[in-house]
């Protein structure tokens, strides 16, 4: 590794060995790639910064990830990253949400989020959902009916997925479809996992409000599937302003975003 007069490794020879890492470890830490190379996490985060503006990696919160477009962490390590971040959408997300309309909210970290803001809000709703993290979070609130999706369980996103899900989903009609995505592009958000992105669009098509919750490190990221076309969607939910590119394409497409406060 070639390194500088101090001694620490230079920009190139960092960003190849975080690339490296990458090759045997999903997710790296800013920190843990600091202390390696001898230098302040501040040029570990502007080299994280420069390999995800290239597509080399995947920005997250407190690191980097793989950004194979077929792959995603699963739902427990995704709960990990940007755990401050999804919070305030959900929060701000469960805001829009008026006493007594029905939901169809997707599997996901920050859609759990928004079921445990929603449940805290304590007013009336009912949710039809197929992940088992909003079944328990909206649960506990006593003034939410909670209807479960059936189908296949597929224990590393914690829901439930397939035909009978579809079909199920398909019965009912909601006022506002709240879903998640692994990433958002100008053409309209994408995700890692195809049983997921059936869901998402079924859900969208049974309500005439329908929102997306995103941290802003997906925004760019273009994953395996295609779920649907901006104009599919009528609310974005983040963290942070999208970049001008994407900004100016959900401007047309005429999507409202909300970005949450940091409170």
């Amino acid at each position: 590794m070639a390194r500088r007069q101090d001694g620490a490794p230079g920009k190139e020879a960092r960003h190849a060995a975080i690339l490296q890492a990458l090759n045997t470890d999903p997710t790296v830490r800013i920190s843990a790639l600091a202390a390696r190379f001898g230098v302040s996490g501040e040029t570990v985060r502007r080299d994280v910064e420069e390999l995800s503006a290239r597509g080399a990696v995947r920005r997250t919160y407190g690191g980097a990830s793989v950004t194979h477009a077929g792959v995603q962490p699963d739902l427990l390590a995704r709960e990990a990253m940007a755990g401050a971040e999804r919070g305030r959408i959900g929060a701000a997300a469960a805001a829009l949400v008026q006493p007594g309309a029905v939901l169809m909210v997707d599997a996901g970290s920050t859609t759990s989020r928004f079921a445990r803001a929603l449940a805290a809000r304590g007013i009336g709703a009912t949710v039809l959902t197929n992940s088992l993290p909003v079944v328990a979070a909206a649960g506990e609130a006593p003034g939410i009916r909670v209807l479960v999706a059936p189908g296949e369980f597929l224990a590393a996103e914690r829901a439930l997925y397939g035909a009978e899900t579809d079909a199920f989903l398909r019965r009912f009609s909601a006022d506002i479809a709240v879903i998640g995505a692994s990433g958002l592009v100008a053409e309209g958000p994408t995700d890692a996992e195809s049983r997921a992105a059936w869901v998402k669009r079924a859900m969208l098509e049974r309500a005439p409000r329908r929102v997306l919750l995103l941290d802003s490190g997906k925004f760019g990221r273009g994953y395996l599937e295609h779920v649907a076309d901006l104009s599919a969607l009528t609310d974005l939910v983040t963290d942070a302003p999208p970049p001008p590119a994407l900004a100016a394409a959900l401007e047309r497409a005429g999507v409202a975003v909300h970005v949450a406060e940091d409170v």
